[in-house]
């Protein structure tokens, strides 16, 4: 199979991730990470072959280190005529788009209509599509929505118990996110499993930072635990996930604050982060709770509940389960995690091979449940290969 290049840009609201693939094997032959863009800290790091170069680009934004980026591929031989496409994450499509596809003026126009749908991520994106169209101008530009493989569920799934015309005229509703990651995780699990991918009922547990679960059926999704926005579901990071949506009004009043304030403390307070007290990090915590760190301890324990819970009510949609599958920084690298959550869906009849579990670190993929019991799948997931791919789909 011929080679095909592929820039791979991922804009977040200080930050941009990108990477080059080959998006026939897999290959990557660049990769690195734009941070704290807007700040004099701003720089660019490029690896390439384990080997990193560090650059500063003090007040950067997102079209400066875009700029800086081509510059640096420009500056290896050869490079820059084998890329074929570029492929850009976008956080939030809305309703208009069920698949990726191929970035116009009129997609530009349709993306600034849902921005508001995705305040802190959309004008990124937005920003990394205009500053690289002005690079690349001749090369092929695609979109991949986080939001386009739920578009598949059904309105049950995703209409609110609130007024109709809040639908209708301002689009409130569940949208779910993560949706690359899942129609990689599902091709991939189906592959493990030895059956075809559209005879599989799935619960995915995604698991970062931002976390989020899916039940997938036949590769596609029925339901989802995020909602309109990142913030419902499962404990995240520094995200309270579901909470009483009066508890809103209750820390207005008590704490005497505005709105902005409590979306702060929901937003960037909270999760691991606000039930710990120590940080966001999984890693951080589980090594405070095995020195006995009480707050660390019952984080742990509210994360694991909170997502046993869910995956469970996932399971309701499917009707069957053939297996659950953790992917994510957590997913794929935290066997504690893992364990504590196997362990309250002992009723689904999986059954944990503890040796399994501990080996699927790292990298490490395979099955972590004892044989004869329902699966319990780890996969490292690969959003970056699947937006090379989709990207690559329409370079002809």
């Amino acid at each position: 199979m011929s080679e095909s290049l592929v820039l791979v840009l991922n804009c977040g609201s200080s930050s941009l991730k990108f990477a080059i693939i080959d998006s026939s094997s897999g290959d990557q032959v660049l990769q690195g990470l734009a941070e704290r863009l807007f700040s004099n800290e701003a720089q660019l790091i490029v690896k390439i072959d384990g080997e990193k170069t560090v650059y500063k680009i003090n007040q950067a934004d997102h079209a400066v280190a875009i700029n800086k980026l081509v510059a640096v591929i420009r500056g290896i031989e050869g490079l820059s005529a084998r890329i074929s496409a570029v492929g850009h994450r976008v956080v939030h499509g809305g309703e208009f788009f069920r698949a990726s596809t191929l970035i116009t003026d009129q997609v530009i126009d349709t993306l600034r209509q849902v921005e508001h749908l995705a305040p802190l991520h959309n004008p990124a994106n937005l920003l990394g599509i205009l500053a690289a169209r002005d690079a690349f101008p001749t090369l092929p530009h695609t979109a991949v929505f986080d939001t386009a493989f739920h578009q598949s569920m059904p309105a049950k799934a995703y209409i609110y118990p609130l007024p109709y015309e809040l639908y209708i005229h301002h689009g409130v509703r569940r949208y779910g996110f993560h949706g690359t990651s899942y129609r990689y995780i599902s091709t991939q699990a189906a592959q493990m499993l030895g059956k075809p991918e559209a005879d599989t009922a799935l619960v995915i547990a995604h698991l970062g930072n931002g976390a989020s679960v899916a039940a997938v059926e036949g590769g596609k999704g029925l339901d989802t635990s995020m909602g309109m926005t990142p913030n419902e579901g499962v404990v995240h990071g520094t995200r309270c996930g579901s909470i009483d949506p009066s508890i809103h009004e209750y820390l207005c009043q008590r704490l005497d604050i505005g709105i902005e304030e409590v979306h702060d403390i929901l937003w960037k307070q909270s999760g691991l982060l606000g039930l710990s007290g120590i940080s966001n990090d999984c890693r951080t915590i589980e090594e405070a709770a095995a020195k006995e760190h009480s707050r660390s301890q019952l984080a742990l324990e509210v994360y694991s509940y909170r997502l046993a819970k869910e995956i469970a009510s996932l399971v309701v949609p499917l009707g069957r389960l053939d297996a659950l599958v953790f992917t994510g920084g957590i997913g794929e690298n935290s066997s504690l995690i893992r364990a504590e959550v196997l362990q309250q869906l002992r009723f689904l009849g999986i059954e944990l091979d503890s040796a399994a579990n501990e080996h699927c670190i790292r990298g490490n993929s395979g099955l972590i449940s004892r044989a004869g019991s329902t699966a319990a799948l780890v996969i490292p997931t690969n959003e970056e290969l699947m937006i090379a791919q989709d990207a690559a789909a329409f370079i002809a």
